[in-house]
């Protein structure tokens, strides 16, 4: 167990600061390699599969180091391991802009996942050690708007340094910002006393690393059809399908599992988990669905897409800071319903739209999707996180995480394949295939809707206000 033990006095900001710069930095370099890929492709004289790796392997790397922050903390505290995490990237950075090689590339962006993976579930944690419950809110509004707008400026600031530059700038630049952070990190993050030893779940950590791999790999694999039938990536899926119910067992026998499952008996963080997911399956749809809607059906160019997409990331970090304080004073179930019910009746709509649609019509669109994540998905989150034990904060975040990266990439999954059957059924009818994708975007956008909409009944369970939050937690004994 970890605890933060009196020290000097240090303004809370500086602990805020100190952290968003690291994860704003592993953000928003994750976003602007994106249009670099056709780049890394004409340099090293690769095809799309290998350049592909260079976003598969940070984003399997990153997934499979998560479940190790729970331990990592208890047995070294949260300040050591974030202030490892971000050493590791900036040195991952480094190896990246001396690559001389693909591969080079792609190891280098695997050292970045795995710093990302310790830095991400870490950083709430330590935003919460050093605020109470009822200012939590309004901070991780902050966290929350720096870390929703980075994905969506990142592919802006790529592009930038891509046509004044080179691809290694993309790299270069997050060597000053994350020294900075580091520094920073080093004067303000609050340090701690580390308590009882704690013993490493092997059996658990192989489970989870061959499962959460194996499955990760074979989803970054899978785009069509043909690939999801295909006998090899069935039989990958079923045995990830496997390691992570082995996984499930062992950890639940344990005294001192790898991760604490028992978390989920918290009706408030389980909850919170499902809203999560339902919002972040949401964001990740529109990212494959939008695109296409607004360049092969209504014929725009790509830039509207980004705009369009830009709308989303703006309204939300802004909406976030109101959903966090409306938190701190209200509680969380009156504005993470009203988030819900927002996001979920813009996609819906955005699946009624026809080929003629305004541009201007679907920026709206996306700008109410945009207000309704930022008041739901960052407050839910804080909420759920505070409804657990302190001490399985790190945890807690990690498994948010994971769970809704691995149900994003699912919900890709679904996407892809169902674009392809249904829009080649409809166009076997004897209809043009813009006709044919369009009926199949549209319908895409009308099921992940009617998802979200559904997730608002779990909205219903939080407590009315501040003071009844007390019952919805749970002491580390009686998750034992």
């Amino acid at each position: 167990m970890v605890r933060v033990f009196p020290q000097q006095p240090i303004p809370r900001w500086l602990v805020v600061l100190s952290v968003l710069l690291g994860t704003t930095t592993v953000s928003l370099n994750n976003s602007a390699l994106n249009p670099a890929v056709p780049e890394f492709m004409h340099v090293f004289g690769v095809g799309p599969i290998s350049a592909s790796w260079i976003v598969a392997a940070f984003m399997i790397s990153m997934g499979m180091t998560m479940p190790l922050t729970g331990y990592l903390s208890r047995k070294f505290g949260n300040r050591s391991m974030y202030l490892l995490g971000l050493m590791v990237f900036i040195v991952g950075s480094l190896l990246g802009a001396c690559a001389n090689s693909i591969w080079w590339v792609i190891f280098a962006r695997c050292i970045q996942g795995i710093s990302s993976g310790l830095m991400i579930p870490l950083s709430l944690a330590l935003i919460f050690s050093v605020y109470p419950k009822n200012e939590r809110g309004r901070v991780t509004g902050l966290w929350g708007a720096a870390v929703m707008l980075a994905p969506a400026v990142g592919p802006l600031i790529g592009g930038i340094l891509l046509e004044l530059s080179s691809w290694r700038m993309l790299f270069v630049m997050n060597i000053p910002i994350g020294i900075i952070g580091f520094i920073f990190g080093l004067k303000s993050l609050p340090k701690e006393q580390l308590g009882q030893d704690v013993s490493f779940d092997w059996l658990g950590f192989i489970c989870i690393t061959f499962g959460l791999g194996l499955l990760m790999f074979t989803l970054s694999q899978i785009r069509t059809l043909d690939a999801l039938i295909d006998p090899l990536n069935a039989l990958f899926l079923m045995i990830s399908a496997l390691f992570l119910l082995l996984f499930i067992i062992v950890e639940l026998s344990k005294q001192q599992p790898l991760l604490n499952l028992r978390v989920f008996k918290i009706k408030s963080y389980s909850f919170s988990v499902v809203i999560a997911v339902a919002q972040a399956v949401g964001m990740f749809e529109c990212l494959v669905l939008l695109p296409l809607f607004v360049q092969m059906v209504l014929g725009y160019s790509p830039i509207w897409t980004g705009l369009a997409l830009l709308c989303t990331a703006v309204s939300a970090s802004w909406f976030v800071n109101l959903g966090g304080k409306t938190l701190d004073r209200y509680g969380p179930r009156g504005i993470v319903t009203i988030g819900v019910f927002i996001s979920g009746i813009a996609t819906l709509s955005l699946g009624s739209l026809n080929s003629h649609a305004s541009i201007w019509l679907i920026m709206t669109l996306m700008i109410a999707r945009g207000i309704g994540i930022g008041l739901s998905y960052m407050p839910v989150t804080t909420a759920g996180l505070n409804a657990i034990p302190e001490q399985f904060i790190a945890q807690g975040a990690a498994m948010n995480n994971i769970l809704r990266r691995v149900f994003s990439s699912v919900a890709i999954i679904i996407a892809a394949v169902y674009l392809e059957v249904r829009s080649h059924q409809i166009t076997t009818l004897g209809t043009s295939h813009s006709f044919a994708m369009h009926t199949a975007i549209s319908e895409a956008f009308l099921a992940t809707g009617l998802f979200i909409l559904l997730t608002l009944p779990f909205a219903f369970f939080f407590p009315l206000n501040r003071e009844e939050e007390g019952f919805a937690s749970m002491s580390s004994e009686q998750m034992n």
